[in-house]
């Protein structure tokens, strides 16, 4: 028979969520105050979670074991790698992953067009996104890419940043051929000479111009969006213990990428098969960890400059949906309580 008996640390609990719900809270999140000691059980026995190498700090969290260690033998972690924005929304859509992590750009898309996800952290404002040709190339700039064939992944952020390229130099997008590859495959068909550009994403970028020589023909920071960690609502509704925990990893994992750049490079390095002078030059001078958490008003004024863009490219069939999804498309109040002293 189930004991009606309710324990001491059970009903502080129980007082602390109504407490925050009479202080006008989100009822879908976990206090701060709730740390893991604390938690008696959690709401499912796994959790799905990506690492991509285009987001060090799920990197350095896989690395170094704070989810296993805070979960015990209770919650099974299953770490699902993301080889691009485009994967991850795919897994997220499928229910094959309850988090992922995507560039902005990508979780808008995917949220436009109908995929049920909300951004619960940012985890990075990178510079990961330009445009290669191979080594030798004659092409030296955008505007020399009219007529040729160029490698990209739909849907992610070099997609984006290569539209608006073209658009900033006034090279017609039906007057070039695009290459949907997924961002490996896009470097090989750069360095085998079967497409004529390719609009990459680091470490693999960094990895191409040092490797084979490759050249980068267009960079520009403001066309990148940055990296947006998501969830789907379903997990958010279903799990909001287990989303808090990951937020909570997540700031732990920024405070460490903040102060030792070096060994999140050597973790960066291993993991994607990169030299540690590529690694450290993508930690180093290509990305930016030291931003806050909550999305918010810089992320939407990056978001609205590529809202536009999805409709003109066909990816988004009106604007109306673009700015529905821009409108619904962040939970902030995940990282507003991020405490990284709740992990062990």
């Amino acid at each position: 028979m189930r004991k009606k008996v309710i324990g001491f640390a059970a009903l502080v609990a129980m007082v602390g969520l109504l407490l925050a719900g009479c202080a006008g809270e989100g009822s879908a999140v976990v206090p701060k105050s709730t740390a893991a000691s604390t938690v008696e059980k959690w709401s499912a026995p796994v959790l799905n979670i990506d690492f991509a190498t285009y987001n060090p700090l799920s990197l350095i969290i896989k690395d170094k074991g704070w989810l296993e260690a805070t979960l015990g033998d209770k919650v099974k972690v299953n770490w699902v790698q993301s080889a691009g924005s485009s994967a991850a929304n795919l897994a997220l859509r499928s229910g094959a992953i309850d988090i992922g992590s995507t560039a902005g750009s990508a979780a808008l898309l995917a949220r436009s067009n109908g995929s049920p996800i909300k951004t619960i952290d940012i985890y990075s404002q990178p510079n990961w996104a330009a445009i290669a040709v191979p080594k030798g190339s004659s092409i030296k700039s955008v505007a020399d890419l009219t007529g040729k064939t160029i490698a990209v992944a739909k849907g992610t952020d070099p997609y984006f940043f290569l539209l608006q390229s073209l658009e900033k130099f006034a090279v017609p997008l039906n007057s070039v051929t695009i290459v949907n590859l997924a961002h490996a495959d896009g470097k090989a068909a750069l360095e085998s000479g079967r497409v004529d550009a390719w609009s990459g994403l680091d470490p693999l970028l960094s990895a191409s111009v040092v490797s084979a020589g490759s050249t980068v023909i267009y960079d520009n920071p403001s066309f990148n969006s940055y990296g947006f960690l998501n969830a789907t609502e379903s997990f958010l509704s279903r799990s909001p213990d287990l989303a808090q925990l990951v937020v909570n990893a997540y700031e732990k994992a920024r405070a460490f990428a903040v102060k030792d750049p070096l060994a999140t490079a050597t973790i960066l390095s291993t993991v994607a098969g990169i030299s540690p002078a590529v690694a450290t030059n993508v930690i180093e001078n290509r990305s930016k960890f030291d931003v806050s958490p909550i999305p918010g008003a810089r992320q939407t004024a990056v978001l609205k400059v590529i809202a536009p863009v999805f409709v003109q490219s066909g990816d988004v069939a009106n604007q109306g949906l673009a700015d529905a999804a821009l409108k619904s498309l962040y939970e902030t109040s995940f990282a507003k309580k991020a405490d990284p002293s709740a992990l062990k």
